[in-house]
């Protein structure tokens, strides 16, 4: 089934991690992407383990690539692991649109889940005004489509106009 997948990175360098060996590192900002072959692993945010993976063609890095953003969370070995490491992802994806798709479909389940888990909490805290802002939140990522960032334009004041 991911025989596209790893016949797209098979020019692309191997990484082996041992157990505790950190793969990313939050707030680093590497620009790179790792295709998990074979181990697992666990995402851990602020400390936390929020998530772990073993499942061959799992995605690391990629929010940080995509949004030139640095790591948001660490990726840590919990075993022996290898990795495709792709150094360039906007160049990698846009030669390979089979890998782009499985990419939007990872990321689409994890905004699911994101959406489901949401809702759950909503539900939870029915009737509870202080959790007004989940309503907010809840309607940001189920509806809007965010904008790409953009960087501010320059200022056009020279330092002498600058008032104390």
């Amino acid at each position: 089934m991911m025989d596209f997948l790893f016949s797209a990175l098979s020019d692309h360098p191997i990484r082996e991690f041992s157990p505790g060996d950190l793969i990313l590192t939050q707030g680093d900002n590497t620009g790179h992407i790792y295709f998990l072959i074979e181990g697992s692993v666990e995402i851990v945010k602020d400390d936390v383990v929020v998530a772990k993976a073993n499942e061959p063609g799992a995605i690391f890095g990629d929010l940080s690539a995509l949004m030139s953003v640095p790591h948001t969370a660490s990726v840590r070995a919990t075993s022996p692991a290898r990795f495709h490491l792709v150094t360039d992802p906007a160049d990698f994806l846009a030669k390979n649109p089979s890998v782009s798709i499985h990419l939007c479909r990872l990321l689409a389940r994890r905004l699911d889940a994101m959406n489901k888990y949401l809702v759950d909490v909503k539900q939870q805290f029915a009737g509870h005004d202080h959790l007004g802002m989940l309503d907010t939140m809840l309607d940001t990522l189920i509806h809007r489509q965010p904008k790409a960032r953009q960087k501010a334009p320059p200022s056009s004041l020279r330092d002498s106009e600058i008032l104390d």
